[in-house]
């Protein structure tokens, strides 16, 4: 959450307000990565004032090169995404002004990301191309097209992009192994949106990668697990300072969301058994792409935190009608209502979102590198979770 609001901040101080429509989950690893090579230092965070995402609390939050440079990434990957809207006539955008105006916007932030990349020594036109091939490959695409030539222009933005990082951390030995995890995480990234909205898109007759190619989901689904042992392999190359957070993201939480997009098993360490075999539905996990684990991401790790009972709060004043409408509002909009804990906009009291009832065990949950990620569950003597441990 601190990379989160540190790309949503860097993108406020760069770019406006009205910028920070293109805070993403998958954008925050460049800082992720940035700070896991770099010396910690105090200067690494600053405390932010209240939001109403966070329900009104002040925060520690991630600053400097590496969230810059993940809001250069976002500006430039939106435009794109926005200018791909427009070419696809989807929604209002078939509508002459608001295509004009959203052409508008997406030049806009196309400049204002090659501004911030430049004062970092990165060229964002590496992404600019990277996308205008995009679109000619989707046009000549057909039924025995190989689906890596899909999505080679989104793995060679994401390589650049995580190559950079090195540069940024001054660790330049890094650039070649963070390249190569940098470019199956594109491929993930890719695969798994065209895996989620493939019904979406056959229903409204959009263009997909899977549907175009002939490509099956079988066929999918290996690709993706080829790319999550390649982006683990590729980190173990790396050398990080502290690399912990960068190995949850990249090696266990990418790991959930391919579960997640082909509807198996959301946890390899379940007490029983091993996860469900692809395509095997289970109706625990929810459907969605990568993003943050389910609980309250300010919480404690020891006692009194996920890893143990919670201490009696003391009591709090009740917010006003006005105050509690407006985190009421946050809460509903970044869905912390469905998938987190959160405080009640009212009387402040802790509650538990509904994916709290989620059967999936969660004993690796708190595990925060590799070497102990066994030690938590019952796996073990033949652990499959992925890992070197």
């Amino acid at each position: 959450m601190a990379h989160l609001c540190g790309l949503c901040l860097a993108l406020r101080s760069d770019h406006g307000q009205f910028a920070r429509v293109v805070t993403n989950y998958d954008g925050l690893i460049v800082s992720v990565l940035t700070e896991a090579q770099a010396e910690r230092t105090p200067a690494q965070r600053r405390t932010a004032g209240p939001c109403p995402l966070r329900s009104m609390r002040t925060a520690p939050v991630a600053r400097g090169e590496g969230a810059r440079l993940a809001a250069a990434v976002s500006l430039v990957l939106a435009s794109a995404k926005v200018r791909d809207h427009v070419a696809d006539r989807d929604g209002l955008l078939a509508r002459r002004p608001v295509a004009a105006a959203a052409r508008r916007v997406a030049a806009g932030w196309d400049r204002a990301g090659a501004r911030t990349g430049a004062q970092l020594g990165f060229d964002t036109a590496v992404l600019v191309d990277a996308v205008d091939r995009q679109t000619g490959i989707e046009l000549l695409a057909g039924p025995g097209t190989p689906l890596l030539t899909v999505t080679e222009p989104t793995e060679t933005a994401t390589a650049a992009a995580f190559a950079h990082t090195a540069v940024l951390a001054g660790k330049p030995e890094n650039a070649e192994p963070l390249a190569e995890a940098g470019r199956l995480f594109g491929r993930l990234a890719h695969l798994l949106d065209a895996v989620e909205d493939q019904e979406a898109d056959a229903a409204s007759g959009a263009w997909n990668p899977l549907t175009a190619t002939g490509t099956s989901r079988a066929e999918a689904r290996r690709l993706c697990d080829d790319a999550l042992r390649g982006v683990r392999l590729a980190l173990a190359d790396a050398e990080f300072t502290d690399g912990r957070l960068a190995h949850v993201l990249l090696t266990h939480e990418l790991r959930r969301s391919v579960d997640r997009a082909f509807a198996t098993d959301v946890c390899s360490h379940r007490a029983g058994g091993p996860p469900a075999a692809s395509g095997e539905p289970s109706g625990t996990a929810p459907a969605g792409s990568f993003g943050p684990p389910p609980g309250n991401p300010y919480a404690p790790t020891g006692p009194g935190g996920p890893a143990g009972p919670r201490p009696p709060e003391p009591p709090r004043d009740r917010r006003g009608l006005v105050m509690g409408c407006l985190v009421w509002a946050g809460l509903a909009c970044t869905c912390q209502m469905c998938c987190g804990t959160f405080e009640d906009p009212w009387s402040r009291q802790r509650r538990e979102g509904l994916c709290s009832q989620c059967d999936c065990g969660d004993c690796c949950d708190g595990c925060e590198a590799c070497s102990n990620c066994c030690d938590c569950c019952s796996c073990s003597d033949g652990c499959d979770c992925g890992c070197d441990c």
